[in-house]
């Protein structure tokens, strides 16, 4: 099994970039593949409850479906715990399946070889 790593840096700001992470990582989840979404910078929001309520880009689902579905079906969610602190986002606030994680952990993955997306 390959393991695709999906960077994403946006939220409100560009619904459409967001969106696309998390459908990308849903194809990859549908295919059996081990799929994480990293978000950073703005992204780390999108994790955060309540969040993307309302929030849908032309021609996607709504992203709190897109989000559900991803961690419905395995995938992780890694937020950025150096963008999430200037932005006094901890655990307590993020959707079930997400985690706030060190550079150290997306390191790792990359070295064991996880292929990535940025957007």
């Amino acid at each position: 099994m390959a393991q695709v790593m999906l960077h994403n840096t946006h939220g409100k700001d560009d619904v459409e970039r967001a969106s696309l992470a998390f459908l990308v990582g849903n194809v990859a989840r549908n295919s059996n593949q081990e799929a994480t979404v990293l978000l950073t910078i703005e992204g780390v929001w999108v994790a955060t409850k309540g969040y993307t309520h309302g929030l849908q880009a032309n021609g996607f689902a709504p992203l709190s479906e897109l989000i559900q579905q991803f961690v419905a079906t395995g995938g992780r969610v890694w937020v950025c715990g150096a963008c999430a602190k200037p932005r006094n986002i901890n655990q307590a606030d993020l959707i079930d399946g997400a985690e706030i994680i060190g550079a150290a952990t997306a390191v790792e993955a990359l070295v064991n070889g996880a292929q990535t997306l940025s957007w």
